[in-house]
């Protein structure tokens, strides 16, 4: 029996997944409102960089490729290989896990999918920002874009933090959000130019971006745990968020050393 190529291998889990999003948007009943759609590359490679709010925000961001008759290729965390279903999904969906120790690895495969004209998403915040704001971007999006000769599409999601972030109380049920998501117009991004001065240029045009989508949404009430302080709301500022980060980041580095130890001393 001939065997199936990896893209066929995983065209009945998109498919899938596909179907399962969909009928997750209709049972939640969410007002989705895409713009800036036909800014995604028709063919191609294309790297995919999404401001980060939540965990929810990765699915309206894939809805819109969709729309656009491409599909996307996340970079994630590798410790939902850890997970069954994950490890399942990643596997048969050409996910690109990340682990923070080999870094290099998880990059080498997004440009090898870029130049093979698939279109990778990234996250160039790397984690959730809690003031709901951009926080400093990483790099590394910029960087694959220019070794693999593609552009960047610059793309905000905004609404879908309201229904699982960090903070608040988590509404996944049919909450009939609206959450909005722009595509931004493709950056060619200049190999002869330092990836940090391009990364910056990258912020600043998703910074303009996501000002534009909140100023478009609708109401944001003054207090509520997902409204950025800066339009009255209860999310710390990005000052304060940076406090936090640093010292969940610390917290969960000791985890790590702790569980590291663990594990040396059960193989003594």
């Amino acid at each position: 029996m001939q065997s199936l190529t990896p893209a066929k291998r995983r065209e009945p889990v998109f498919r899938a997944l596909e179907l399962i999003a969909h009928g997750l948007v209709r049972a939640q009943g969410l007002d989705l409102t895409f713009t800036g759609v036909q800014n995604i590359p028709s063919t191609g490679g294309a790297v995919l960089t999404i401001n980060h709010t939540g965990y929810m925000d990765f699915l309206p961001a894939a809805l819109g490729v969709y729309r656009a008759g491409r599909r996307t290729r996340f970079m994630i965390k590798s410790e939902v290989m850890d997970i069954a279903i994950m490890r399942f999904l990643v596997n048969h969906t050409s996910t690109v896990p990340v682990d923070r120790s080999e870094g290099a690895q998880a990059y080498t495969a997004a440009v090898d999918a870029l130049r093979a004209g698939e279109i990778v998403a990234v996250y160039p915040e790397a984690t959730i920002s809690r003031s709901f704001e951009l926080k400093a971007f990483k790099t590394g999006a910029v960087r694959m874009a220019a070794e693999a000769r593609v552009p960047i599409v610059p793309a905000i999601v905004w609404g879908a933090h309201r229904q699982w972030t960090k903070t608040g109380k988590r509404n996944m049920g049919r909450s009939k959000l609206p959450v909005s998501v722009r595509f931004g117009l493709p950056l060619a991004i200049d190999s002869a130019v330092d990836p940090s001065a391009e990364t910056a240029r990258l912020r600043d045009a998703m910074s303009t971006m996501l000002h534009e989508v909140q100023d478009a949404y609708g109401e944001h009430p003054k207090g509520e745990f997902w409204v950025p302080a800066r339009l009255g709301g209860s999310a710390p500022t990005p000052e304060e968020a940076a406090v936090i980060e640093t010292e969940e980041a610390q917290r969960k580095a000791e985890e790590r050393a702790r569980k590291a130890s663990s594990r040396k001393d059960a193989h003594r």
